[in-house]
Order: C-alpha cells, then sequence, then structure tokens
C-alpha cells in the first residue's frame, strides 16, 4: 500500500514510470465504449480522461494476473449478460477492486496538490483508510492463490437492464468513501460493495432474487441506492487471518472475523437519508425529495408497489 508511480500497485516491486503502468479502465474497455478521450471529474474539481487514468504495475503483475483478469472479464462481456453472471463472485471482485483502486488513488495523490481542496478529503478520512486496508488484503488474491474460508470479500450484484427502456451504452460510478462501484456495459450492470464480507448481498437477497429479470433504467437506480445507502449504514470492518502454509500448500487460506460485539454491524435505517440517496442516483429523471418522500414512512419505490409487490415499468413516466 504504497502509493506512487514507482511501485507497483499490486505487488510493490519497484517499477519504471511511465512504461511500467497499466490503465485502470482496460483498453478493451476504452476501445468498445470509446472513452480513451471522455472525462472524469476529480474530487479536487480537476478533470482527467479515462486514457489518463493509469496505475503502477510492474511487468510481471501485468502480464500473469492483470491482462488475464481482463482477457477474462473480456471474453464473457463479449458474450453478454449470461456469459457475466457465469463468472465467478472472485473474478467480478478482483476486476471492480482493480479499477476502484486506480479511481481511489488517483484522488488520493491528486489530494496532495489539489486544484482545490475537497470539503471532506480522503486522506484525512480514518475510518475509509481502514476499509481500503481490509479490501487490499483481499485483492491480493488477484496475483496470490487465496481460497476464502466460508465467506466472499464483497457483495457483488449483477443485473439486467431493459434494453428498450435504455440506450447508455457505459457508465460508471463509486462512493469512494464507502468502498462501492458501479459500471455499465450496455444492458449489464455489475455493482458491488467492496469490504463487507457478502452482508450487504445476505441482507438485500430477496430484493436481490425479486431483480433478477429486465430493469427499467430507474428500477436499477433504486436498487443501487439501496446498495449505496447500506453500504454508509455498514459500521464495521472485517479482519483477516491467513492460515500458517503448511509444506505442500498451493495456496493459502484466508479465514475472517467480523467484531460485531461491541458495535452493530449496522447503523439504523433512516427514510430521509434513504431518500437523499435515491435523489442522487435518480438525478436523470429529476424526481424532487418532496416526491420521493412524500410518505416518509415509505419512500418512493419502483420495485415495489405499495403492497410491497414487484412492480413492472415499462417506461417514466408510469
Amino acid at each position: 500500500m504504497r502509493f506512487g508511480p514507482e511501485q507497483c500497485f499490486l505487488c510493490g516491486r519497484p517499477t519504471t514510470p511511465p512504461t511500467d503502468s497499466v490503465p485502470v479502465f482496460a483498453p478493451w474497455l476504452q476501445e468498445r465504449y470509446q472513452l480513451a478521450n471522455r472525462q472524469i471529474l476529480l474530487l479536487d474539481q480537476s478533470v482527467v480522461t479515462y486514457s489518463d487514468l493509469r496505475i503502477p504495475c510492474c511487468p510481471r503483475c501485468h502480464t500473469q494476473h492483470v491482462a488475464p483478469l481482463e482477457a477474462t472479464v473480456e471474453k464473457a462481456a463479449a458474450q453478454g449478460l449470461d456469459a457475466i453472471r457465469a463468472l465467478d463472485e472472485k473474478t467480478l471482485f478482483l476486476w471492480l477492486g482493480k479499477m476502484f483502486y486506480g479511481v481511489l488513488v488517483t484522488e488520493l495523490l491528486t489530494e496532495l496538490d489539489p486544484l482545490v481542496k475537497p470539503r471532506y478529503p480522503l486522506a484525512e478520512n480514518a475510518q475509509m483508510l481502514r476499509r481500503f486496508q481490509a479490501f487490499f488484503q483481499t485483492f491480493q488474491a488477484l496475483r496470490v492463490p487465496i481460497v476464502f474460508e466460508d465467506f466472499s470479500p464483497a457483495s457483488v450484484f449483477v443485473l439486467e437492464v431493459d434494453p428498450q427502456q435504455d440506450t447508455v451504452p457505459f457508465e460508471y460510478d463509486d462512493d469512494l468513501t464507502t468502498m462501492t462501484f458501479s459500471i455499465k456495459l450496455d444492458n449489464v450492470v455489475i455493482m458491488a460493495c467492496l469490504f463487507d464480507n457478502g452482508i450487504i448481498r445476505q441482507a438485500m437477497r430477496r430484493v436481490y432474487t425479486d431483480a433478477q429479470r429486465p430493469l427499467h433504467p430507474i428500477q436499477v437506480a433504486e436498487f443501487k441506492a439501496r446498495v449505496y445507502y447500506a453500504a454508509y449504514l455498514f459500521n464495521v470492518v472485517p479482519d483477516y487471518f491467513p492460515r500458517p502454509v503448511q509444506a505442500g500448500d498451493d495456496h493459502i487460506v484466508y479465514d475472517t472475523l467480523i467484531d460485531d460485539i461491541t458495535s452493530e454491524v449496522f447503523n439504523p435505517w433512516e427514510n430521509s437519508a434513504y431518500g437523499q440517496s435515491l435523489l442522487e442516483m435518480w438525478k436523470r429523471w429529476q424526481i424532487p425529495l418532496s416526491e420521493i418522500l412524500r410518505d416518509p414512512a415509505q419512500p418512493l419505490s419502483f420495485l415495489y408497489d405499495a403492497d410491497g409487490v414487484s412492480r413492472n415499468i415499462e417506461k417514466y413516466p408510469v
């Protein structure tokens, strides 16, 4: 976890900038969605292009770990939704994690000499840095054979967008402080909380099961609001313990522990705060907060009706 252009982001070996680096968003993504010159606004209000976003990577990690990961996801993305859903959760976690890492470290390094000092600097967020340390332990599975014993390090979700209702081929967004990341590839949306040991997915299992169908984009945005708000409420940082390696072992086994004795796993749910998450995710549809919280006890939903039954939305306005 040494940030800078002269250490590999994955193994920490010395690198030679700018030769030893890889794009945060892979070349196949940039080519497929014409991203190279598209702009990203950073937290300090500076602007970079997708092609500008690179992380230092030694030749060994590039050829043996990063490139094969990208090739696996590229092949699945070319085949579509079913192939992406067929990928194991660890692969999706590592793929999203690599992009998240690149964006977060870019923001951290930019804060050293910001254009405008962010209101809430990431480098001063001790809780976020603890989460990032926990994530980085499990992210080492990209280069080291690691087996997660009876747990998954992240909550990963794959949703289908109704292609007749959505013409946006590519989107990505994140919440760095809660370590959530989402990317849209045509009619597929992949999102994750990257450090919660799958607890959010378990808590949302009914909603996720109900969402296994083509969704209107406004429903996907609502699902995303639920995931992002749940990550905001998640109140613990897992600990990971590698088992001692024995002679002949060809992998490392990780166990995990969450201290839920001294603190609650989730902070209390507040509809007013959840409404703000919906407001953010529904910006595209310009739904005011007054409409979202018309009934403070039951915020507006396009996934469920007032009786809790799944809704089918063919167009908006309904």
